[in-house]
């Protein structure tokens, strides 16, 4: 009677084990050695990428698939690595998903897409470029570097980005920006709304734009910026006493206003066509 009962128990981890590895769910581990500023591209149609640093000369890839409608396809070819989720045919959101962890060295540059997963990096001093359609967008402790995002709706979340020359592309996701500073911040809009909380560095220029959408920047009293604000039928507000200057349009109460603060070390413009433009002070 014992010996049937272990029999009967092992026939069913044997048919547990095989249903798992019919159905696809499993991890792979993924490693690669790499020199100085190696490139490293994730492509993932439906899941979550997470991108932290690591050690100097490698590339750690952690891909954890849901089941047996997708593939992990790699290439490395000498300092640049490419991951792609192949889906299978009949793949659809749930069964070709992949979650992908990922760990490169401080100095790699990153291109990271997907459609519906949330897209993570941190922590880098290599180039990011971000391309994604409705997945949430984190970016965060990156410096001396170019930040590149692309989205349709996804949210945008960008923090602590020093020196950057940050380029943000997005049709109707909220744009979030925590201390960023740099050369050149620029967002375009279609209809998103676009918040900014940060003293506008020094020497840089700012340009936020949403046709459709509202845009709030938040700056201390310390702020030094040259700033031209306009919306052709929304409203401005501005906080700040500015000093005067002159403009390329005629400035018009309520829709309009331009000024200096301080030594005007950075160009801050901002635009939108029917949307709400807030300047406030901290």
């Amino acid at each position: 009677m014992e010996n049937t009962q272990s029999a009967v128990k092992l026939a069913g981890i044997v048919l547990l084990a095989s249903a798992a590895f019919a159905a696809g769910e499993g991890r792979k581990d993924l490693r690669y050695i790499v020199g100085p500023h190696a490139a490293v591209s994730i492509t993932n149609e439906y899941g979550p990428i997470s991108v932290k640093p690591g050690a100097a000369n490698q590339v750690l890839v952690t891909a954890v698939t849901h089941s047996g409608k997708v593939e992990i396809d790699q290439t490395q070819r000498g300092n640049r690595i490419d991951v792609l989720s192949h889906l299978l045919p009949g793949a659809d959101q749930e069964s070709g998903r992949v979650d992908y962890e990922v760990q490169v060295p401080p100095d790699a540059s990153l291109m990271l897409r997907s459609t519906t997963g949330p897209l993570h990096a941190e922590k880098l001093r290599g180039d990011v470029t971000v391309e994604g359609a409705t997945g949430t967008v984190d970016v965060r402790d990156i410096s001396d570097a170019h930040v590149h995002i692309k989205t349709l709706k996804g949210p945008i979340t960008l923090t602590n980005i020093h020196d950057g020359h940050v380029e943000v592309t997005s049709v109707s996701g909220e744009v979030i920006m925590d201390s960023v500073t740099g050369p050149l911040v620029q967002v375009n809009s279609t209809s998103g709304r676009i918040r900014y909380d940060g003293d506008f560095g020094n020497a840089g220029e700012y340009r936020l734009a949403s046709h459709t959408g509202d845009i709030e920047a938040t700056a201390p009293d310390d702020a030094s910026i040259e700033v031209i604000a306009h919306s052709v039928r929304g409203k401005v507000e501005n906080d700040f006493r500015l000093q005067p200057k002159h403009t390329p349009f005629t400035i018009k109460a309520g829709s309009a206003f331009a000024g200096t603060m301080n030594k005007a070390a950075s160009s801050v413009k901002l635009f939108s066509f029917s949307g709400k433009i807030h300047l406030k002070k901290r």
